[in-house]
């Protein structure tokens, strides 16, 4: 029994001696996330904002971008002249804030509304808010790009969402229409567009209109007509993807 027991311990311990000299196998290298420039969004707030967007604007810059969608994709420019909410938006594109969301409220013939998610956003992102940028040159003609708002009452200044971003859709008014109904002058070009191309001049002046739209009206008209609930939310959801194109 026991010369039998030797050779036999004895082949046991060159095994494990042999198991614990092999080289491990190799294992693949965990994929991280390129850190994305930029303010941490977790730590912006209303007075903050302004400063560390226009900071960021300056440093990384865009001028369009290209909103992907199940019903097609809409090319956008951003204006030159309301730097704070150009920077913001760009700033979220390229952390993918906007890739999280969708077209949340669709009013037919008025405007489509996007930045919402149902659930929990992965990307941390505190609510802050930005002061208004509004231009008389820029007014809420069909293609427009503002920024919504919310709580008037409490929300004197008219500071526009971070998030909550609109397309205007609206009608085509004739020019007596289109004066009555905005609070400002509209110049000649502007009751001209109202009359031929249409929007929603009931805006004007109330909130920021950063940018517009230069390819896929069509799919911001497509998007206005799907069917929605009771809170305009789309039955069927429209996702999309924000890309920094130049």
């Amino acid at each position: 029994m026991n010369s039998f027991a030797a050779p036999a311990r004895l082949l046991l311990g060159l095994a494990l001696l042999a198991a614990c000299n092999q080289t491990p196998p190799a294992t693949a290298p965990v994929a991280t996330k390129p850190v994305v420039p930029g303010p941490d969004l977790a730590t912006l707030t209303d007075s903050a904002a302004p400063a560390a967007l226009l900071a960021y604007g300056r440093q990384y810059p865009g001028s369009e971008v290209l909103i992907k969608t199940r019903l097609g994709n809409i090319r956008v420019k951003l204006y030159d002249d309301t730097p704070i909410h150009r920077a913001n938006f760009l700033l979220l594109a390229r952390k993918g804030v906007f890739d999280e969301t969708m077209f949340n409220r669709v009013v037919k013939d008025f405007a489509v509304q996007g930045g919402q998610t149902y659930g929990a956003r992965t990307i941390r992102l505190k609510r802050y808010r930005l002061p208004p940028e509004i231009r008389a040159a820029h007014f809420h003609h069909k293609g427009a790009l503002g920024m919504a708002r919310y709580d008037d009452e409490q929300n004197p200044g008219h500071l526009s969402s971070n998030t909550d971003f609109y397309f205007v859709v609206g009608e085509k008014l004739a020019p007596n229409q289109s004066q009555a109904m905005t609070g400002r002058k509209l110049t000649p070009a502007q009751t001209r567009a109202y009359a031929t191309v249409g929007g929603v001049p009931s805006l004007d002046g109330q909130y920021t209109v950063f940018g517009e739209v230069i390819e896929g009206q069509d799919v911001v008209d497509k998007i206005s007509n799907q069917p929605v609930e009771s809170d305009k939310w789309p039955v069927e959801d429209i996702k999309l993807t924000v890309e920094v194109v130049k």
